[in-house]
């Protein structure tokens, strides 16, 4: 029977594409005096492929801008600042996040997030998403000292919620880091993609976990 509930953040809770659009597309008009001899659209989709999906830190990301616009009025280490301090008011959640933890609480399961990042930026998106307190345990990579695919991080988070594998499922939207690693622990997990694999449960619409949990739990919803 499934007893906990675990979840990646960005690109599973946190639409994070959405969330860098809109937060890039503020920070061109911020600092548009310093920003204005570039396009703004070009700017946008640059800073959105040099990040590859949030996997390389925004250090690299801006000082490759800069050389590449010739950007000379501002610094990596100011543009970094700017993304740490802004990025949280741009945090877009997915449809139906706070009802669907809503309804595994009532349900007595318990939650866990599992997220690779820096600590405290991380920590103010969760709480920008207004879903802290749904959760019992949330593991960040950085504070961790390890991160996914690795299963450490997999099953710290599982004895710290007292549970086995077999009772837990997992879900995220990176096929490798989270799905694979999840199921190489001996967890069910959930795939959030509109793609398909052999083998793995896709969803794309986060209403859709409930109704898997009742399903692997025969029919009955889970109450501790």
């Amino acid at each position: 029977m499934i007893k906990a509930v675990l979840f990646d953040l960005d690109g599973t809770l946190l639409d994070r594409d959405q969330s860098v659009k809109q937060f890039i597309s503020h920070q061109y008009d911020r600092l548009r005096k310093s920003l204005n001899h570039i396009p703004k659209e070009i700017y946008m989709q640059r800073f959105i492929t040099l990040d590859d999906n949030g996997y390389v830190w925004k250090d690299k990301v801006y000082e490759q801008l800069i050389k590449e616009f010739g950007i000379g009025e501002l610094t990596k280490e100011q543009l970094l600042e700017d993304y740490i301090q802004y990025f949280k008011y741009h945090c877009i959640p997915f449809p139906q996040l706070i009802p669907m933890l809503e309804n595994l609480k009532k349900q007595q399961f318990k939650l866990g997030l599992i997220t690779n990042g820096k600590e405290q930026f991380q920590m103010n998106n969760i709480q920008a998403l207004r879903i802290t307190s749904y959760f019992d345990k949330i593991l960040i990579s950085e504070s961790e000292g390890i991160k996914k695919p690795d299963p450490i991080i997999f099953q710290r988070t599982l004895d710290r919620l007292e549970v086995s594998p077999e009772q837990s499922v997992f879900i995220g939207d990176h096929l490798e880091n989270d799905v694979f690693a999840a199921k190489r622990v001996g967890m069910n997990v959930l795939w959030k993609s509109a793609s398909n694999y052999e083998g793995i449960i896709s969803i794309t619409d986060l209403r859709e976990i409930e109704l898997w949990i009742t399903k692997w739990n025969g029919g009955e919803k889970y109450e501790n």
